[in-house]
């Protein structure tokens, strides 16, 4: 089973290795950039480098990166639009250069405009992404949100809408949120509740398309669509919910990460600890 953290990128790049390593992470996450701003700067040829030999030598098997949040590409406004591509293709060169597996990525903001214009927003976006990166083999993952205000990806129906639009399917998978998926609607606390969502998923998009499953409690109520993260077994899934997703053969093929709060410095090492007590040998 791979499992990690989101870890910090602060200082160096390369020093979000050393961070995972310590953890004995053996898949992790990271923003490459400042995810609240544009991009300011690239890489540095000597940190890509670095964070490439680092990795190699670390163990870790699979590396994601989750794209800013400013990012739109289900935007209404063109400005915004355009300028969400251009930053998300330079971004999918920068997890090429760093030898990254995939970029996770929240299904954008209709704003009003209507699910079905942001959808098709979004499927126009990809298909040129897709384009203008063709030799890259970085794929993208497709990540479920809570549904708060106009946000698209609250149900499983919108990733299969979005990859069928697709002319290149081949790079494009999903990413599962347990937090997202219990505030969107789905019962993951309860066994039927549980039994069903996975059974959703998949009928609507597939299992073979799941590469990541990020790992997180909820503060919130079932259906809330409130987006906070709590820690594993802290929150109103519960540790009996972890127990069966962490368990389950049929998710056995994708890493699972978590995004638990880091409230404190022992924060991502008492998660982590709790994760792999629940996990039958």
């Amino acid at each position: 089973m791979l499992l990690g953290v989101h870890v910090s990128i602060a200082g160096h790049i390369w020093e979000s290795i050393d961070r995972a390593q310590a953890l004995g992470c053996s898949a992790m996450q990271i923003f490459s950039r400042d995810p609240r701003q544009w991009r300011r700067s690239k890489l540095k040829t000597e940190d890509i480098r670095e964070f490439r030999l680092r990795r190699e030598k670390s163990g870790i098997k699979k590396v994601f990166i989750h794209i800013p949040y400013l990012i739109n590409l289900a935007s209404p406004y063109n400005i915004l639009y355009q300028g969400s591509l251009r930053a998300y293709i330079q971004d999918m060169k920068e997890a090429q250069a760093l030898g990254a597996d995939y970029i996770v990525t929240h299904m954008g903001s209709h704003k009003e405009s209507g699910e079905k214009q942001g959808l098709k927003r979004i499927i126009v976006a990809l298909n040129r992404i897709l384009d203008k990166t063709r030799d890259s083999a970085v794929g993208i993952l497709l990540e479920n949100t809570s549904g708060s205000g106009s946000w698209l990806g609250y149900k499983f129906e919108h990733q299969r809408l979005i990859i069928d639009g697709l002319e290149n399917k081949k790079r494009v998978g999903i990413c599962f949120d347990t937090c997202h998926a219990y505030t969107a609607g789905y019962d993951l606390a309860s066994p039927e509740g549980y039994l069903k969502t996975i059974e959703s998923l998949e009928q609507t998009v597939g299992l073979k398309r799941l590469k990541l499953v990020h790992l997180n409690d909820s503060r919130d109520e079932l259906g809330s669509h409130a987006d906070r993260h709590e820690h594993i077994g802290k929150g109103k899934l519960g540790l009996e919910a972890f127990r069966r997703i962490v368990n389950d053969p049929r998710l056995a093929e994708a890493a699972f990460v978590l995004e638990t709060p880091k409230d404190s410095d022992s924060a991502d090492k008492r998660n982590l600890k709790i994760v792999k007590k629940l996990i039958k040998k």
